[in-house]
């Protein structure tokens, strides 16, 4: 799989809260190895979907550390990370973290650290993807927390195999996410979301707001394995590609091809773009 790239040299940069990163110390590693993460494109100083990006930190690290992060404090954050990378046209991570272990571990809150990635753009997948379905259900689902191991894992092993990466089901034999996307299918103008225990993820939040403010079904229902045949496409989303339509999923029992469905893409992306990017 092609992933098409855009040299705008942007130059790496890593901020810890408010600081520049000069170098890694070890016990920076091992401290965010515990936490949890978001992650956004960001366009002319403005991203999509950037409200649930805000709700998702906060509401996560509330979970984690017992302490949530306002919203103004991201955004300063983030406006110090895009002055000091000279650029509007970036992508970022936002780890949060701490490094006070002990004083959580013995059960009193402690406020997150914010460890921010500033890295160049990334454009939209290149090529339509081949899934190798793969039986995987995601630890604490709703979060999304550090724990990726078992994402690469399968993504790996996928690619190993031939294919372009994994989609996972779960032990009832239902569809539920791939590695780094949700999946939705479409079927006669009706958007299906796999009802299963999946990462909420922005985009997949944002299409489905985005769908039924445009008048698009959508619903969200068990996708069985035996019944990928019977949808029209399917569309892999992240922050990275909203809606990529997906070539084929290869299951025990044989792989479904998909062709192209211009109707379905062309509901999803009108919905999409049909939400502002906001500023920071």
């Amino acid at each position: 799989m092609v992933r098409a790239g855009q040299t705008r040299g942007v130059t790496d940069y890593l901020q810890l809260n408010e600081s520049p990163v000069e170098s890694v110390e070890p016990g920076l590693l091992r401290a965010t190895s515990y936490g949890h993460f978001t992650s956004m494109q960001v366009r002319d100083g403005r991203v999509r979907g950037l409200d649930l990006h805000l709700e998702r930190l906060d509401r996560g690290s509330l979970e984690l550390f017992g302490h949530g992060v306002p919203a103004d404090l991201v955004l300063s954050c983030l406006r110090l990370a895009l002055d000091r990378a000279d650029s509007a046209d970036v992508s970022i991570r936002i780890n949060a973290f701490t490094r006070e272990r002990a004083k959580l571990d013995a059960g009193s809150p402690v406020a997150p650290d914010l460890l921010i990635t500033v890295t160049d753009p990334l454009e939209p997948t290149a090529d339509r993807p081949r899934l190798l379905a793969v039986q995987h259900e995601r630890v604490v689902p709703h979060l999304k927390h550090t724990g990726t191991f078992p994402l690469v894992y399968f993504g790996r092993q996928a690619h190993l195999a031939g294919y372009d990466d994994a989609l996972f089901y779960n032990r009832a034999g239902n569809v539920s996410e791939a590695s780094i996307w949700n999946i939705c299918f479409a079927d006669s103008g009706r958007i299906v979301w796999p009802a299963a225990d999946v990462l909420p993820g922005i985009t997949m939040l944002t299409l489905q707001a985005a769908l039924a403010a445009t008048g698009v079904r959508s619903e969200i229902i068990p996708v069985p394995l035996a019944q990928l045949g019977s949808y029209d496409a399917a569309y892999l989303t992240n922050s990275i590609d909203p809606a990529l339509p997906v070539a084929s999923i290869t299951t025990s029992a044989g792989t479904t091809e998909y062709g192209t469905d211009p109707a379905s893409a062309g509901l999803i992306a009108t919905a999409y773009e049909a939400v502002p990017r906001q500023p920071l």
